[in-house]
């Protein structure tokens, strides 16, 4: 059974940095696709960042971009997602996700498609 385990939230104060981890278990992590996705209060979740299995294709969300960067650990089976200059409106639970990719070049942000979450972890950034 894969499970994913996030840690790394926490408060901060806005212009501060914070790495969220995620550490897949139960299978191997190179056959995954790895995401990070927030959701705010009241709204839909989003997708922020991803990666390919490969490491070498990334995508991130314009409202992320320049500040957050994504990388994964195939020997540690850990996605990191390291948030730099945080704002208040990042606010918001963020949630790891793992999508079993046929190739090693897909980067996938379609919540539908992820067959396995983490349980979130709550980032709160003050002004």
């Amino acid at each position: 059974q894969v499970q994913l385990a996030e840690s790394g939230g926490g408060s901060v104060q806005a212009g501060d940095s914070l790495r969220l981890s995620c550490t897949v278990s139960g299978d191997l992590f190179w056959n995954y696709a790895m995401s990070w996705f927030r959701q705010k209060p009241g709204a839909k979740r989003e997708c922020v960042a991803g990666i390919s299995r490969s490491g070498v294709y990334t995508y991130f969300d314009d409202s992320v971009k320049g500040r957050f960067i994504i990388s994964r650990d195939n020997g540690k089976s850990t996605v990191y997602l390291q948030m730099n200059s945080l704002k208040p409106e990042d606010t918001a639970d963020y949630y790891c996700a793992a999508y079993a990719a046929g190739g090693m070049w897909i980067v996938e942000t379609r919540e539908y498609q992820f067959g396995y979450w983490g349980q979130g972890t709550q980032v709160t950034v003050s002004p």
